[in-house]
C-alpha cells in the first residue's frame, strides 16, 4: 500500500476519534492532513463532508463521487446534506418600521378650535352650578353624595404651540404614539487567520536573480517584490502548442497565464513565506472548488473563493483576509484578490499545468 495511503488511514482514525469525544475542531485538522496525504481516497473526502457545513459537504461528496461514481455511501451522504442545505432557516432582512404620517395641523387652527371650546365650557360650569343649588334646596342627598364622589375634572387645553394634533370625534385630545425604529445589531467583521496548509515541506533551490540588481547602499529582502519584467516563457510539454498553463514566479511574486508560448494576463499575487516557503516543480490542479471550508491547528476559513489544489495542501485561491498582495504572506499557498482568483479559476482546465519557480 502506497505510504501516504497508510498515513491517511491514520489520521481518518484520529479524526474519528475526536468526532466521538466531541472535539470537531481537532476532528477536521486530522482530516484535512488525510485529505492532503491522499486527495484520491473516498474515505478522506466522505469524512470532510461530515465535519464541513451544508454548502461545503455537498462539493466535498462531489468530489467523492468523481473518485468512485458507484459509492452507495458517497450517494446517501449526498441526500443527507441536500436535505441539511433545504432545512437550513433563511435569514429575512429587518427593516425598522415607519413612523405613521399624521396629519399635523396648524397653530392657528388649534386656537381657533379652542377659542370655539370656551363657551361650551362655561355654559357646562353653568349648569352644573345651578344643578348643585338645586339639589342644595331640595335636600336630594344621594345626589350630592354622587356629585361629591365623582367629581367633574375639566379637561386641560393643549399648549398653542404643539406641533402635531388628530381629528377625534371627541373634544378630549389624546396623546398619539409614534413607534420609534427598532435598533438592530450591527455585524462586526471578526478577525481571521491566514491559512496554514500541513504539506510535507521539499528543500528550496538556492535563490538565483535573473537579471542585474540596481546598486543601491541597503540590499533588498527576499520578501520586497522585485519590479516586474516579462518573463522568459517556458514551454509546455510537446504537442501542446495551446494548452493553457500557469507560471508561478516566486521572486517576483507574480503569476502568469499563458496559452502555448502566448501570455495572455499576469498578477500580482502573495506566496509562502521564508519560513512556510512554496514549493517548486510542475504540478497539474487535481481538485477544484468555487468555495471550500479550510482550516488547521489554530484557524477556520469558510467559503474560500476559486480553489485549486496542485499539490498535497497548496492551492491557488481567492483570498478575503488580507489585501498584502505583492509580498510572501501565506503557509505556502498561492493567495489572490477574489476578482483575479475568479480570472484564473474560469479560464483554466480541469487538469491545469502549474510551473513554481523563483
Amino acid at each position: 500500500m502506497n505510504p501516504n495511503h497508510i498515513a491517511a488511514y491514520g489520521a481518518l482514525q484520529q479524526a474519528q476519534t475526536a468526532m466521538q469525544r466531541g472535539e470537531k475542531q481537532a476532528a477536521r485538522h486530522y482530516a484535512v492532513q488525510a485529505a492532503q496525504l491522499a486527495p484520491d481516497m473516498e474515505e478522506v473526502w466522505l469524512m470532510m463532508a461530515a465535519l464541513a457545513a451544508p454548502r461545503a459537504s455537498l462539493a466535498y461528496l462531489n468530489h467523492a463521487l468523481e473518485i468512485n461514481p458507484q459509492s452507495e455511501r458517497a450517494r446517501k451522504g449526498m441526500e443527507w446534506a441536500i436535505k441539511r442545505l433545504r432545512e437550513q432557516p433563511r435569514r429575512k432582512p429587518v427593516f425598522p418600521p415607519t413612523a405613521r404620517n399624521i396629519s399635523s395641523l396648524p397653530a392657528s387652527s388649534t386656537r381657533q378650535k379652542q377659542a370655539l371650546r370656551m363657551p361650551y365650557v362655561a355654559l357646562l360650569v353653568a349648569i352644573l352650578c345651578a344643578a348643585l343649588a338645586f339639589t342644595a334646596w331640595y335636600g336630594i342627598s344621594p345626589v350630592l353624595a354622587a356629585l361629591g364622589n365623582n367629581a367633574l375634572t375639566l379637561p386641560q387645553s393643549g399648549a398653542a404651540w404643539s406641533p402635531a394634533q388628530i381629528s377625534k370625534p371627541t373634544a378630549t385630545p389624546s396623546a398619539t404614539f409614534t413607534p420609534s425604529p427598532t435598533a438592530t445589531a450591527t455585524p462586526t467583521p471578526t478577525a481571521t487567520f491566514t491559512i496554514t496548509p500541513s504539506p510535507t515541506i521539499t528543500a528550496s533551490p538556492t535563490l538565483t536573480p535573473s537579471e542585474t540588481p540596481t546598486a543601491s547602499e541597503t540590499p533588498l529582502p527576499s520578501e520586497t517584490p522585485v519590479p516586474y519584467q516579462p518573463p522568459t516563457p517556458l514551454p509546455p510539454a510537446a504537442g501542446a502548442n495551446s494548452e493553457r498553463w500557469v507560471e508561478v514566479n516566486l521572486t517576483q511574486q507574480m503569476l502568469y497565464a499563458w496559452e502555448g508560448n502566448t501570455l495572455v494576463a499576469s498578477f500580482v499575487v502573495s506566496t509562502g513565506t521564508w519560513e512556510h516557503p512554496t514549493v517548486t516543480g510542475d504540478y497539474h490542479v487535481y481538485a477544484r472548488y468555487k468555495y471550500t471550508d479550510m482550516s488547521g491547528p489554530g484557524y477556520y476559513l469558510p467559503d474560500v473563493p476559486n480553489t485549486q489544489y496542485f499539490y498535497q495542501g497548496y492551492a491557488i485561491h481567492g483570498t478575503y483576509w488580507h489585501n498584502n498582495f505583492g509580498t510572501p504572506m501565506s503557509h505556502g499557498c498561492v493567495n489572490m484578490s477574489i476578482p483575479d482568483s475568479e480570472w484564473v479559476f474560469n479560464w483554466s482546465p480541469s487538469s491545469l499545468l502549474v510551473n513554481v519557480h523563483y
